[in-house]
């Protein structure tokens, strides 16, 4: 093949005129244009609207032929465009591969209007052939530039959508009980408005996301994160239960925690919320756990009422605080171990390593000490609570 001809100011003169010619059938051109569209998918009627389409269809249209005959150092209004009606058509929400179906139609579309105008004017076709390059080249860019501001729109509404869901979910765990946001935060998390739902509270000192990735049948988590904890909602099957969330969650997720009673629906997260940030204030910090609160309700007592837990311990333990804390902490851990045990001295001796006796002189000690009598249900009852109060407490 022989070297391409230099385009001259005929050149350039005879393409502008072809462009010329085209502009003036453009209502025609933008009729069929639109037409094959609606043809090829409903999705644009349906999106767009026909009268709006067509009017930017035409706009469009307009700009690319002008593009193909202006100087070299014109600005790419046909790339400011593209940009513009990318990012429209990811607000209206048309699929980005129609989009740019659009644009390969509109391309072919000129294309064939600028050869039938030639005719078989043989100089005319010559300086098409010549363009076609420019032609396509310029079409390709303007999909290009769509696409490209398309797919950035598009990433900056799920991030608008994901921080609005997350708000939403985040009043509702303040305690938001309105119906009609409950509603749009079912609809945007795909969650049921009237499930059944249960709040894990996380306080982890380091952020360990694994938890993030559980997953089981029958449970469905979404989590948000708070400047202290992180805090988990899940959304629990018929038929699921707490049992299947702690087994799921212990020695998969860093604790301590808590998990609150299962609640009926997402107006009653806020409640949730507060009932497991409860259960994890009944977690010692020597003894990080993810607990129940319906397994710690003797802790979560005391821990409510701090007054009260004072009093108990000062009241019922007193005299045990005046003794040498080594002395002290042995006999409240063969207490500990002895009510883990449901009072039998045999199984608490085997898990404190000493002789059922050595538990049975313990616990009379503990007894002259408090003035109580573990055999009496009310001094029981007493001492239990007094017990979870001084683990408890911050000192």
């Amino acid at each position: 093949m022989g070297a391409r001809r230099p385009r001259t100011g005929d050149d350039w003169k005879l393409l502008a005129q072809a462009c010329a010619a085209l502009l003036e059938r453009l209502p025609e051109l933008v009729d069929e244009h639109v037409r094959e569209l609606h043809d090829h998918s409903p999705a644009y009627g349906r999106v767009i609207g026909y009268d709006q389409h067509w009017q930017e269809a035409r706009d469009a249209m307009r700009i690319g032929i002008e593009t193909i005959s202006a100087p070299r150092a014109s600005p790419r209004r046909d790339l400011d465009h593209a940009e513009w009606l990318g990012r429209r058509r990811a607000e209206q929400g048309l699929p980005l591969d129609l989009m740019v179906h659009a644009y390969r139609l509109a391309g072919h579309q000129v294309w064939d209007a600028l050869l039938e105008g030639a005719g078989s004017d043989a100089r005319r076709l010559a300086v098409l052939m010549q363009s076609a390059t420019m032609v396509w080249s310029a079409v390709d860019a303007q999909a290009d530039t769509a696409s490209e501001a398309y797919r950035a729109t598009e990433l900056e509404l799920r991030r608008r959508t994901d921080e609005q869901l997350q708000a939403l979910l985040d009043a509702l765990l303040e305690g938001a009980r309105s119906a009609e946001v409950a509603a749009r935060a079912a609809a945007g998390l795909d969650l049921p408005e009237r499930g059944r739902y249960a709040v894990v509270v996380l306080r982890t000192a380091r952020r360990d996301l694994t938890h993030r990735r559980l997953e089981a049948e029958g449970l469905r988590f979404v989590w948000r994160m708070r400047t202290d904890c992180e805090v988990g909602v899940v959304s629990l099957d018929e038929g699921t239960g707490l049992d299947a969330l702690a087994e799921l969650m212990e020695g998969r997720c860093p604790g301590p925690g808590g998990i609150s009673p299962v609640v009926v629906g997402l107006t009653e997260l806020g409640r949730a919320r507060r009932l497991a940030e409860l259960a994890l204030r009944t977690c010692p910090a020597d003894a990080p756990a993810i607990v129940r609160l319906d397994r710690r309700m003797s802790g979560a007592l005391v821990v409510s009422q701090p007054d009260l837990s004072s009093l108990l311990v000062s009241e019922v333990l007193g005299a045990l605080l005046d003794l040498d804390p080594a002395d002290r902490a042995v006999l409240l851990e063969t207490l500990d171990v002895w009510l883990d045990c449901e009072g039998s001295a045999g199984r608490a001796a085997s898990r404190l390593y000493c002789h059922r006796n050595t538990v049975f002189n313990r616990l009379r000690r503990l007894e002259q000490l408090t003035s109580r009598s573990l055999s009496r249900p009310r001094d029981l009852t007493e001492m239990t609570l007094a017990l979870d109060a001084f683990r408890l407490s911050p000192g």
